[in-house]
């Protein structure tokens, strides 16, 4: 059993939201089609491409970063920290009197980024472990995921 406090920063938020975001299909599809325009702009001294395609390069990243930082200072879920307990069953979280627990086996996936490691318990939803909140347990929650989730889910690096 490993336990850990976390307290989610906008940071962190914004972590989750660009790995999320630019790992799905619309993510990608505006990321190419922002970097065609600049190319076709460079290719063609048109520079009405290269105009739409630096907003569509930085409107994701832009409205991401303001979207994070709203989310940390108006949910009231992120204004402490949340407590963790990852056992054989699951990962458990309580904050005050309340607490949600998710088994291994209804988890979708676990990824890391350079900031965290982010286990999805649906599509669109993750429980965020900031590496640098982590400290010396780090490496014990990483062996509690991969222990208990299939390999073929479970895309971390340390």
């Amino acid at each position: 059993m490993v336990t850990v406090d976390i307290k989610i920063t906008w940071a962190d938020l914004y972590d989750y939201m660009l790995r999320h975001t630019y790992n799905s299909a619309s993510g990608l599809l505006g990321s190419g089609l922002g970097a065609v325009c600049v190319i076709t702009a460079l290719s063609t001294k048109k520079w009405i491409f290269l105009i739409a395609g630096i907003i569509l390069l930085l409107y994701l990243p832009w409205t991401l970063y303001i979207k994070s930082r709203q989310q940390a200072l108006a949910n009231p879920s992120f204004q402490s920290p949340l407590h963790y307990v990852l056992d054989e069953e699951g990962i458990t979280v309580s904050q005050g009197d309340v607490t949600e627990s998710q088994k291994w086996e209804d988890m979708v996936k676990a990824v890391s980024t350079g900031r965290s490691y982010i286990v999805y318990t649906s599509r669109s939803n993750a429980t965020i472990f900031p590496k640098a909140q982590l400290g010396d347990r780090q490496t014990a929650v990483v062996e509690m995921i991969s222990k208990h989730m299939p390999a073929k889910k479970v895309n971390i690096r340390m």
